[in-house]
């Protein structure tokens, strides 16, 4: 008898356990109605907008005109750095130049004094 009674209650709450829980379903949440626009606007309609008309509007928004301000201004430094870069370039080409000249010229000085001293 002592074995039964656990075995019972042990059988009880397995059956509570494992049953089947319903939920309350679809009929139990709130309908909720969207409102969409689902009009369709013919190109030639009164509330439509032309290509031309539309692209200016995109244009003069705040956001294209400070797109295009950024756009100005990564050019122009740009523009800065090559020019500073074509500087720096002009300048290193005229002092390598200055520098062949002037070894072109100590080279002759150096040959006749060799020569100098060989008549010797």
């Amino acid at each position: 008898m002592k074995n039964i009674l656990p075995a019972i209650f042990i059988f009880i709450i397995f059956l509570t356990a494992c049953s089947k829980k319903e939920s309350p379903g679809f009929a139990a949440e709130q309908e909720v109605k969207r409102n969409y626009d689902t009009v369709a606007v013919d190109s030639f309609s009164t509330g439509a907008v032309s290509v031309d008309i539309a692209r200016k509007i995109r244009m003069s928004s705040p956001q294209y005109l400070d797109s295009v301000k950024q756009a100005k201004k990564l050019q122009e430094e740009e523009n800065k750095l090559k020019a500073e870069l074509e500087k720096e370039n002009k300048a290193k080409q005229e002092e390598e130049k200055k520098k062949t000249e002037a070894e072109k010229k100590q080279k002759p000085a150096e040959t006749s004094t060799a020569q100098e001293t060989k008549t010797q």
